[in-house]
């Protein structure tokens, strides 16, 4: 609230003072004090005149428009009034003797109530100047009164009557009061009744503590409403509203109360608005608002919503107290007196009055100043005074214009200051004005004049510095006009939208519309134009196509519309009106064309004007002169995105692709990251036509075919042409076949149709378009008709289709006219036409319409002409034609046409056709009993048993068997057919047990067949047969006893069978029961322990056969059985190996040594006399391991080292021959030669050659397999026994024993089986290894 003035006049200080408002129009406040003046302010503060009088003023009173006031004084029968339109001041004779003390001007007409203090009544009709003299309307001083809009005429006096009068002073009505009455008021009670509305009820505060009610229409109920003592007495009360009343009492308190007869007495609303008094209230029924005063503030609250303070004005430096509040009947000033004799006037509510000019804006933010601002850009507002109080703003990009009437007034914007530029004299009262750079432009009484701001910066001629619109010719008025940089816009009453380019100083466009134009808003360019015409209907127009495009949802009370100003939102704009914005977006380009959408609507709140759009918020203007900022609901998505629920953020996405905002969807919808979100926005992309963006969309979510299909299109740059692809691509095919029609390629209409099997359609485009592709889409109209069971029209279609010269569609075109003639039932033109054809299928298809036709001898020529001769064959055997069925039969494949010709054949007698037949047809069964029952042909028949395995033929031929007495061959077939219970009562009753045996050993044999012949034997005493099948039935315990049980020549066999019986069983009574049979616990004949080695292993007792394993070998050993006793220690080690246990070490180092000595031949027949002298050496230094070949061995090493030049060596080996335990035994053809050795000793040696550790690269003999560097066991080559190297590693793929890569290749060419395993080998499966860690880590964990 702003303080307009103060008036603190020295000859008021110290008393209170009268003042009121001018009616209706509030221009001026008449006010006076204790120094006999009347002074007339007018809003501003200014003095304008005064009435002098001869005493204090008694009472002043405006008339009902404001014209006269009228005031009575002390000492003086004068009526004094001043008029306001001549400001003169005239003087009326009462004519009455007594003081005057009330004075009041009537509601209706022109009536003026003045009363005396003895209780005379004057009314005064100023309109006819004639005076009604009422004496004794009361008997003591008249104090109060008030009129109704009937003219009745409510007075009260000291008398402590009321009474009612009408305008030529009757008395109506009268009635007592128990006080001196006070502020009386005519208003209306709340009733039920929808009665007219009538100011039937007067208000009087009786007494200072009651308000009472008097109801003219029920004189005798009065109603008397008192209060809490403690809110003191009644100061003042208003009526507002339907039927309340607020009252004001002295305490500070204010309470409403409704008249409402059900609610009458009840306190609607009570608050302490002040804690010490309460001086004044006033209500302001155009603001809605209500104002009191007291403890030097005043608080002003909104009705609507009264617990809301609305203001609060402090007045700390009115120290005596506060006096009358009052408000001006536009609710613009309010005006209060105070204790100490001054008056001070607040401005509550401005005239709405503001422009706008690109971002910048100017509006009223007092009575006599402007504030202009550019929010956007974020320039510091100016403020301008200005000289009148305008009734128009208007602001450009330089220039401020304010006006009223005929006159505005131009100011120039300064960087820094603001300067007034002149004052313009228009030829009737302006409604607008409008602004740009250089031009100004006023709308008055139909005409609008065009002219320069500034004439002399510009140079212009003299016919550019105005012009008047519309031309001496044209007999219209201008309504509405704009201004833009580049035109002025106007509107006309006959429909006419003009547009004058300012340039070229010419029209270059006009629009006609059927009504005349209201109002018209352009954007900044002026391209895009908003209209709204007389029946309230809002439409887009475009100057460039001349095109208008209907506003949807708009509504009747729209006041206004703006243009988003932010530059990436050109299509965007709103329309207000008092209560709402609506967003609305004009899509320029889409599929559709141009249209105009209904974004979303906003709550604007009380008396806000809209200046501004910028990027979704709204700059408004105030009644308070100040501007607030809103933002559009349907622009949320503007503010924080990160923790909005993703159900809004959809909502939010719908709205950014309404407003066309592709780079925020973009953003919401990886927010979202759904898939559905993902496919809007490639949708709305496609509606927009963004070809470029949707692409970039359809890829984000992997739509391949999407993708492709808009890359093609992408460079396209008939609109038409292009709209008509993406509406294909939304399935709006209608719409899509219109753009292409209206396109450069009208034939892409024609191949969607076809695309899309819309055949009609398609035909009607052909006739236009392609006349040569009728019989091509003829063709497959008519394959689409057949499919749907319409052959009449397939038929004619088919025919259309035939074109003579392309032979490939002709036939498609024949082959249809064929098969719709058969269906149509012109069977002799369809079979014709089907054989002359060419095609194998059309006879197929047409042979089947004919065959469920029932026509056989037809279909089947058909399809024996087609070469289906299975189909010819199954259509004449169900005709009987047999003839024309063993002529095709060769050619026939069909089992079952096999069948049914063997089952002819068969009941005719013919048994070999028969049978081939049969056979045909896979019927072994069939072809097993003619070969048994009448071609007499077993072998045959036991040969398809075998060979087909058939179970019944199986039986077929044991029964025959049988019949002949061949009981073995029986038991064979019974078994085949799984009779197994016959075969074994057979085989029991003919003694044929072996051969029932030997064949029930195959698979799917129960427990209880083996039990049986496990009985049989054992009833025989042959305990190996009993044993085996008590094996193969899980009876491990009889089994074990029958195979302990067997005579020598079985012992072997037996023994084995113990073994794996045991193995199976996995229980320690069986193996201990068996140890002691091997040890010869049981009868002193301990056996070979290598049974005892393989029932250890059966028992997977890997430790314990290691053990045995070494015992065998070394057995072996002794014996010189060494490859034997090599292959023992190979297969435990393999079969540690696989189990991961541990290895013994001297299993390994056994298995070295024995395979250093294999390695000896292998080397010594290569002829590498080197590598043979090293391994014998190794194999020397274990002589003790080869008892029984000490001298043969020593004396081959000798000679191999002899050979290899390693003479010290052999000479060491020599001495050890010449020892007298091994002297005599030498071979006599080396003797001599090894005496000599010894004799004459030669201890020149070669050195061995020494290659790195794998391990730890130390240096090292190439045949020594203990590192002394890292100490560890190496492993060695099985091809030469040398330690293996990193860079030379392979290993067998069957042993997994490690060789030298490039010895393994040598030795390949001349063996082709692995040293260690002897498995079979070749050089392709030999594979070197670069990364032997493995190998070395497995070493090291043996």
């Amino acid at each position: 609230m702003k303080r307009v003035f103060s008036l603190l006049e020295k000859t008021w200080f110290g008393a209170p003072i009268q003042f009121t408002w001018q009616k209706t129009s509030g221009n001026y406040l008449a006010v006076t004090g204790a120094d006999h003046i009347v002074k007339i302010f007018d809003r501003h503060g200014q003095k304008r005149s005064e009435i002098n009088l001869p005493g204090n003023c008694v009472a002043m009173d405006w008339d009902k428009d404001g014209d006269i006031l009228a005031v009575i004084a002390e000492k003086s029968s004068c009526i004094y009034l001043w008029d306001a339109n001549a400001n003169k001041t005239s003087q009326l004779d009462s004519g009455m003797r007594d003081q005057m003390s009330f004075l009041l001007w009537s509601k209706i007409g022109s009536f003026l109530a003045v009363g005396t203090v003895k209780g005379n009544l004057l009314i005064y009709n100023r309109q006819t100047s004639r005076k009604i003299p009422v004496l004794g309307k009361h008997t003591k001083k008249i104090t109060c009164g008030c009129w109704n809009a009937e003219n009745l005429l409510a007075l009260g006096g000291e008398d402590k009557m009321i009474t009612v009068s009408n305008q030529e002073g009757d008395t109506i009505r009268q009635t007592p009061v128990r006080s001196e009455p006070r502020n009386m008021q005519f208003s209306m009670m709340k009733t039920d009744d929808r009665m007219p509305a009538i100011e039937n009820t007067i208000s009087v505060v009786v007494g200072k503590k009651t308000l009472f009610l008097y109801n003219l229409n029920e004189p005798d109920c009065p109603i008397d409403l008192e209060f809490q003592p403690h809110y003191g007495n009644i100061v003042c009360y208003s009526w507002y509203g339907d039927g309340y009343v607020m009252i004001g009492f002295s305490h500070g308190i204010f309470v409403v109360i409704s008249t409402h007869i059900r609610e009458i007495g009840q306190e609607v609303f009570q608050t302490r608005d002040h804690k010490d008094s309460l001086t004044s209230i006033a209500v302001s029924q155009t603001l809605n608002k209500a104002a009191t005063c007291g403890d030097n503030c005043i608080k002003i609250h909104d009705l609507a919503e009264l617990k809301d303070m609305y203001a609060i004005i402090n007045l700390d430096d009115e120290n005596k107290g506060l006096g009358t509040l009052s408000w001006t009947d536009d609710g613009q000033l309010l005006a209060l007196s105070t204790q100490r004799g001054s008056l001070h006037v607040f401005l509550t509510k401005l005239p709405i009055l503001g422009g706008a000019c690109s971002t910048k804006i100017a509006y009223l933010t007092s009575l006599l100043e402007v504030t202009v601002a550019n929010p956007v850009e974020g320039e510091l507002p100016i403020t301008v005074s200005v000289d009148v109080e305008p009734n128009f703003v208007a602001v450009g990009l330089y220039h401020l214009a304010v006006g009223m009437n005929n006159r505005a007034w131009f100011y120039v914007l300064g960087e820094n200051a603001v300067k007034k530029l002149k004052d313009v004299e228009y030829l009737g009262t302006v409604s607008s004005v409008c602004l740009h750079s250089d031009y100004a432009a006023a709308l008055f009484e139909g005409k609008v004049q065009l002219h320069l701001i500034e004439s002399e910066v510009l140079d212009a001629q003299e016919e550019r510095e105005t012009r008047l619109f519309p031309g001496v010719d044209d007999k219209c008025r201008i309504l509405c006009h704009a201004l833009t940089g580049d035109f002025l816009i106007y509107g006309t009453d006959t429909g006419v939208i003009q547009y004058f380019y300012i340039e070229d100083w010419q029209f270059v466009n006009d629009y006609r519309h059927p009504v005349s134009v209201k109002k018209i808003f352009p954007d900044a360019n002026g391209t895009r134009l908003v209209f709204i015409d007389e029946k309230s209907d809002g439409f887009v127009y475009c100057p460039v196509n001349d095109a208008t495009y209907e506003i949807p949802d708009f509504s009747p009370t729209i006041k206004g519309v703006l243009w988003e100003n932010w530059p990436m939102d050109k299509g965007v704009f709103i329309a207000y009106d008092d209560d709402k914005v609506y967003t609305y977006v004009f899509h320029k380009d889409t599929i559709q064309g141009s249209e105009v959408i209904l974004a979303g609507g906003t709550k604007v709140p009380f008396s806000h004007k809209p200046l501004l759009l910028y990027n979704g918020e709204l700059t408004c203007q105030t009644q308070s002169g100040k501007i607030n900022n809103i933002y559009l609901s349907t622009h949320k998505f503007l503010n924080r995105l990160k923790d909005v629920a993703p159900e809004e953020l959809r909502q939010m996405l719908t709205q950014t692709l309404m407003l066309k905002r592709f780079s925020d969807a973009w953003e919401m919808c990886k927010l979202l990251n759904d898939h559905d979100a993902w496919k809007e926005l490639a949708r709305a992309c496609l509606h927009h036509m963004e070809v470029e963006l949707a692409i970039r969309v359809y890829r984000t979510i992997r739509n391949v075919g999407m993708v492709m299909s808009l890359e093609q299109i992408k460079g396209i740059e008939d609109c038409n042409l292009l709209a008509g692809h993406l509406a294909m691509f939304t399935n709006d095919f209608n719409l899509a076949q219109d753009l292409y029609l209206a396109s450069s390629c009208p034939i892409a209409a024609l191949e969607m149709r076809r695309d899309l099997q819309h055949w009609d359609s398609a035909l009607q485009l052909a006739k236009r378009l392609a006349p040569d592709q009728i019989p091509f889409i003829s063709k497959e109209y008519a394959i689409q008709l057949e499919f749907t069971g319409d052959y009449v029209n397939a038929l004619a279609h088919y025919e259309k289709g035939i074109t003579g010269n392309h032979k490939e569609h002709d036939d498609v075109c024949l082959a249809g006219v064929a098969q719709m003639s058969l269906r149509m039932g012109d069977i002799r033109r369809g079979v014709n036409q089907a054989l002359k054809h060419p095609s194998r299928v059309l006879k197929r298809d047409c042979g089947a319409i004919l065959e469920n036709m029932k026509q056989f001898s037809e279909a089947a020529q058909l399809y024996e002409k087609g070469l289906y001769y299975d189909k010819a064959a199954s259509v004449y055997i169900r005709c009987k034609n047999w003839a024309k069925v063993g002529e095709l039969l060769p050619r026939v494949s069909s089992p079952k046409i096999h069948l049914q010709y063997a089952k002819a054949k068969e009941a005719d007698g013919r048994y070999k056709e028969a049978v081939v037949a049969y056979e045909n047809a896979k019927q072994w069964n069939s072809v097993i009993r003619i070969y048994l029952d009448h071609l007499n042909n077993p072998e045959k028949a036991v040969s398809i048993v075998r060979e087909t395995q058939s179970l019944d033929g199986a039986k077929m031929v044991a029964r025959f068997f049988l019949q002949l007495g061949d009981y073995g061959s029986a038991i064979q077939f019974l078994v085949m057919s799984k009779c197994n219970n016959e075969a074994f009562s057979l085989a029991q009753q003919h003694n044929k047990m072996e051969i029932y045996a030997d064949i029930i050993g195959s698979e799917g044999t129960t427990n209880e067949d083996y039990q049986s012949i496990a009985l049989y034997f054992e009833g025989e005493k042959r305990h190996f047969q009993a044993g085996k099948f008590f094996l193969l039935c899980g009876q491990y315990s009889r089994a074990l006893k029958h195979f302990l049980k067997c005579p020598s020549p079985e012992d072997n066999a037996a023994i084995e069978m113990a073994i794996e019986t045991v193995g199976q069983a996995k229980d320690e009574l069986l193996t201990s029961q068996l140890i002691d049979h091997l040890m010869g616990e049981n009868d002193g004949m301990p056996k070979d322990a290598k049974y005892l080695f393989r029932l250890y292993m059966a028992l997977k007792q890997y430790r314990e056969a290691a053990r045995t394993a070494i015992i065998i070998a070394r057995e072996e050993q002794s014996a010189g059985n060494y490859r034997n006793a090599h292959d023992v220690l190979f297969s435990m080690y393999a079969e540690l190996k696989s189990q991961k246990i541990k290895i013994p070490s001297e299993m390994a180092t056994n298995l070295m040594i024995l395979h250093s000595y294999i390695l000896v031949k292998i080397h010594v027949k290569n002829g590498d006399h080197m590598k043979g002298a090293r391994m014998l050496i190794r194999v020397a230094n274990n002589i003790s391991k080869f008892p029984s070949h000490i001298v043969p061995i020593l004396t081959s090493t000798v000679i191999e080292c002899h050979r290899a030049g390693l003479k010290n060596s052999a000479f060491s080996f020599a001495a050890m021959l010449m020892r007298p335990e091994y002297r005599p035994k030498i071979d006599a053809k080396y003797k001599k030669k090894i005496e000599a050795m010894v004799r004459r000793p030669d201890t020149s040696e070669t050195e061995e050659a020494t290659t790195p550790c794998p391990f730890c690269e130390f240096l090292l003999p190439e045949c020594e397999l203990l590192c002394l560097g890292c100490k560890n066991n190496i492993p060695y080559c099985i091809v030469t026994g040398r330690h293996m190297l990193k860079d030379d590693w392979t290993v067998c793929p069957h042993c997994d024993f490690p060789a030298l890569y490039s010895e393994f290749k040598t030795l390949l060419n001349t063996e082709s089986t692995c040293p260690m395993c002897s498995e079979k080998l070749n050089l392709a499966q030999l594979k070197k290894i670069s990364d032997c860690t493995q190998y070395l880590r497995r070493e090291v964990d043996q």
